[in-house]
């Protein structure tokens, strides 16, 4: 199966002159044409194992292979575009010229939503905005692999919906292969094929999405007891689990 594999991978930072233990012997197997989301409380290591996979940093130890996977693109927080470049540059910046192609660029503009914006900067557009700018830069790359880092943490809820309906729609369309990652578990359900749960730079479990037709509804019986799986598996308290069960009743 092509993908990624990750053996036995161990990674530290040195803090004040005293080592922290960021990962701690992760071994996982990342298939292409999916979306894998890699969910955790913040520290627990899921940004660290996503930088290593997407070649910005060097693990201590262990083995990363790329099989089938010659390129990846990585999309951030927050979208890091130019200020000084148009949507169209932003989206184009770093490619060759070879790769440059007008149409191509055009039509993954237009996928992501920016039709009419090519021209704009972006102090011109919305945050949402912004990061499909984002989005449509690390596919004109034309990446076997692209690591999103919780890009939707910043936006708020409504603008956070959209994109996450936005981003199903595009990989569906260019059938991208996604590592994803985030802290919110309804995120991760909505979004997942598989889900990655670190906990103390560990994989705790992973738990397979099943697929559905249509929009993934959170509120069904399937998606409450994958919730409740999740949040058992990460210690959560007994509060967090009645809260949910409340929620859902009204």
């Amino acid at each position: 199966m092509a993908g990624i594999k990750l053996k036995y991978i161990y990674k530290e930072y040195r803090v004040e002159d005293r080592p922290v233990q960021v990962l701690r012997g992760i071994s996982l197997d990342i298939p292409e044409d999916h979306i894998t989301v890699i969910l955790g409380r913040s520290g627990c290591g899921k940004t660290t194992l996503l930088r290593l996979t997407g070649g910005l940093e060097k693990a201590d130890s262990g083995e990363i292979q790329y099989e089938g996977c010659h390129r990846t693109a990585y999309v951030f927080q927050e979208p890091r575009l130019m200020p000084w470049l148009t949507v169209w540059d932003n989206v184009t910046f770093g490619l060759r010229k070879k790769e440059q192609d007008r149409d191509t660029i055009r039509d993954i503009i237009n996928t992501v939503g920016l039709e009419g914006f090519e021209k704009a900067y972006p102090s011109q557009l919305s945050g949402g905005m912004q990061q499909r700018a984002a989005i449509a830069r690390a596919l004109a790359y034309r990446p076997s692999f692209i690591m999103m880092d919780e890009p939707f943490a910043a936006l708020d809820y409504f603008t956070r919906e959209q994109m996450q309906k936005e981003l199903l729609r595009v990989r569906q369309k260019l059938r991208c292969s996604i590592l994803f990652v985030t802290h919110s578990i309804d995120e991760a359900l909505l979004l997942g094929h598989r889900i990655v749960v670190i906990e103390n730079g560990l994989v705790k479990t992973q738990v397979q999405v099943p697929e559905t037709a249509g929009d993934r509804n959170l509120m069904d019986d399937m998606f409450i007891s994958l919730k409740r799986r999740i949040i058992e598996s990460l210690n959560a308290g007994d509060w967090e689990l009645e809260l949910y069960s409340r929620n859902r009743q009204t």
